[in-house]
């Protein structure tokens, strides 16, 4: 007899469109805390106070109108009811953001399945990342913004819950609510300064190549100066601070993004 079905059984492997490739690996998943959610993405507390303060104008309101008690109470028990069904929603809708969520990180990408009803899978190449700020919120729960590199732009209501707010005009990718967000920092930057030091030897290998090239096979004249050979931005190394912070892509020769 065959197991439980589910709703993204078509995954050859959970999170992700299709199967690594067999040089790449992947170094952590993980998906958004649905408590965190509700708190800091749907804001939950802050609905369940905002009705709470509704309510208590409509009894105050009705009292000092002279409305009998009985009345004020049905009043108060039909507004009540009406904010626990759109506080139950909002939860339910917190749930199913974060139990269809799925982030993976590998040595070359970001890879992003979000969507409750559609399903949608985001690849971001880690060249294509120029910057990840860390926004703690508590009990080592946090977000991850992915800042992409200019010419990169995914729509923010594509992305949204799952982008950071109020970046409309260059939308940045977040991965919310994450446990141990210090952790996943330190391996996404581990990962990316990586990336981004294979991709720098890669252009210096064929800068030098080139210009090699180019050399055996111009004739300058006698009296022309040398040429000046162009040389190559070595990479930096990147680190992430212990506390909340940013890690920045170092000036880098063109890069051609990867998987």
């Amino acid at each position: 007899m065959s197991g439980p079905r589910h709703e993204h059984e078509f995954e050859p492997v959970p999170g992700l469109p299709e199967r690594l490739p067999e040089a790449e690996r992947m170094l952590w998943q993980g998906a958004p805390d649905a408590g965190w959610v509700a708190r800091k993405v749907f804001h939950l507390p802050l609905v369940a106070a905002y009705f709470a303060a509704l309510l208590a104008w409509q009894g105050l309101a009705a009292r000092h109108d002279g409305t009998a008690w009985r009345e004020v109470g049905l009043g108060l028990a039909t507004g009540g009811g009406l904010a626990l069904l759109a506080l139950a929603l909002l939860g339910l809708l917190a749930w199913l953001s974060a139990r269809t969520t799925l982030y993976t990180l590998t040595d070359r990408r970001v890879v992003m399945r979000v969507g409750i009803v559609l399903t949608v899978t985001y690849n971001l190449p880690l060249r294509c990342i120029d910057e990840a700020d860390v926004h703690p919120l508590g009990a080592g729960h946090g977000d991850l913004a992915l800042a992409l590199r200019p010419g990169a732009r995914i729509a923010y209501l594509h992305l949204w819950p799952h982008a950071r707010p109020w970046h409309l005009r260059r939308t940045q990718p977040m991965l919310r609510c994450l446990p141990r967000v210090d952790e996943v920092a330190a391996l996404l930057a581990r990962a990316w300064s990586a990336a981004n030091a294979e991709a720098a030897a890669a252009a210096a290998q064929a800068t030098a190549h080139a210009t090699a090239h180019a050399t055996t096979h111009a004739t300058a004249p006698a009296s022309a100066p040398p040429a000046a050979h162009p040389t190559a931005t070595p990479p930096h190394a990147v680190a992430v601070p212990a506390k909340p912070g940013h890690v920045r892509r170092p000036a880098l020769p063109t890069l051609v993004a990867g998987r």
